[in-house]
């Protein structure tokens, strides 16, 4: 694991003992590296060099055991077999170009660039509302200090989102784990270590847990790899819905207010959960419903060909699906962290319906005519369908042949 240098308010030590403010040789350390933090702001937002040092040292006591040559090669092995069992039920061609397996930190730094894209834009309004925190006849007297409340905020939103990501790089099995194309494009990536971790949990064979979520995971990378609009489609519904969540600046002003200059560990304790809430208006309503409906296509698309494609050959199919869809439908403690730090939910609520309507598909269109209905969002069911898979299921012989459009 990558050395991590001592980071400033603790952030990633929960439980350590904070510097002594008695001490001028702890005091005289801690303003070094909150000078240092304030010189380096970072160019967004969320200072993302603090929330990649925090993600790391937050692994720490779990430790991040590196990928030994056995399980790179089980890894590759897994991969390649989930790819020729899922030819026959999909029509979609396999979309992996390189097999890797992570341990935790690469799982946090291959995934970073699309954190950055779905966090942005929520923690802009948080800074931008601790400015305002300002009385406006004093902001043209502080000049400079403007910016280093800017910077304060990216740095307070980059520890705690640090320790949130750290926490998921704990739990995540591979790059596709939480239904968003999180890793770099065409790159399937399974984390041993939590697999094993996961497997155990079960109290089922490590072999046929880790090919099931080799499964899962070529089947996320078919989809969004031969689905073209896809990953943008997805994005967009989580940016859309991010879009329409509003800062209570009441948290924010009782956070800061409880924040003593002089004293970390005033600093260690401020917690920005429940900052971000969705406003309950019908256009934000409807962001959620597109999110929702989006999530759960693709989660019910890859439960319901991973099904399909392991039932006769992996002999704890039925356990491990269940166990997956309630895994997924749930979230784990580390997404309900996530959540209720930026106000994102990333589970696919309606997942059995979706996988139903899938299933219905297939038995009354076939593969290829299932498969036909990602060559276009509009071809996709609504949220409404979901109610009537064998109905919606059957519309779908009035529609000609639409198997052209893949």
């Amino acid at each position: 694991m990558d050395c991590v240098p001592d980071i400033p308010f603790g952030f990633a030590l929960p439980g350590a003992q904070p510097p002594d403010p008695n001490d001028p040789q702890q005091m005289q350390q801690f303003m070094a590296q909150l000078q240092q933090l304030l010189a380096s702001p970072g160019t967004g937002p969320v200072n993302w060099d603090l929330a990649r040092q925090v993600a790391v040292s937050q692994l720490s006591p779990a430790g991040d055991p590196a990928v030994n040559p056995f399980d790179r090669n089980a890894v590759d092995e897994a991969l390649r077999l989930a790819d020729l069992w899922l030819e026959p039920t999909s029509a979609l061609p396999s979309g992996i170009h390189t097999s890797v397996a992570w341990n935790r930190n690469e799982w946090i730094y291959n995934t970073l660039p699309v954190w950055k894209k779905l966090c942005d834009p929520v923690a802009g309004r948080m800074v931008a509302a601790m400015g305002d925190l300002v009385p406006p006849e004093a902001r043209a007297q502080l000049g400079p200090m403007q910016s280093m409340v800017a910077t304060l905020g990216g740095a307070l939103f980059g520890g705690q989102l640090g320790q949130a990501l750290g926490s998921l790089a704990a739990e995540v099995l591979s790059a596709g784990d939480i239904g968003l194309p999180l890793g770099p494009a065409g790159t399937a990536a399974l984390v041993p270590a939590n697999i094993n971790q996961y497997g155990k949990g079960l109290e089922l064979p490590l072999d046929e847990v880790r090919l099931y979520v080799a499964l899962r995971e070529a089947a996320h990378q078919r989809l969004f790899e031969h689905v073209p609009w896809l990953r943008g489609h997805v994005l967009t519904a989580v940016e859309m819905y991010a879009a329409g969540i509003t800062v209570n600046r009441e948290a924010i002003e009782e956070a800061m207010g409880r924040v003593d200059p002089m004293n970390p560990e005033s600093m260690q304790a401020i917690v920005l959960e429940g900052i971000f809430t969705p406003e309950d208006t019908p256009a934000q309503k409807a962001s959620l419903a597109r999110l929702e409906t989006a999530l759960a296509l693709v989660e019910g698309w890859v439960c319901h060909v991973v099904d399909s494609a392991a039932g006769e050959r992996l002999p704890n199919v039925a356990r491990l699906g269940e166990a997956f869809r309630r895994r997924r439908a749930a979230g784990g403690p580390a997404e309900q962290t996530f959540a209720a730090l930026v106000g994102l939910e990333l589970r696919p609520r309606r997942l059995r319906e979706a996988a139903a309507l899938w299933a219905a598909l297939t038995e009354h269109r076939g593969i290829a005519g299932r498969d036909a209905l990602w060559g276009h969002p509009d071809l996709l069911p609504s949220g409404d369908d979901f109610a009537d898979p064998e109905g919606y299921a059957r519309s779908q012989l009035d529609l000609g042949n639409l198997d052209d459009l893949l």
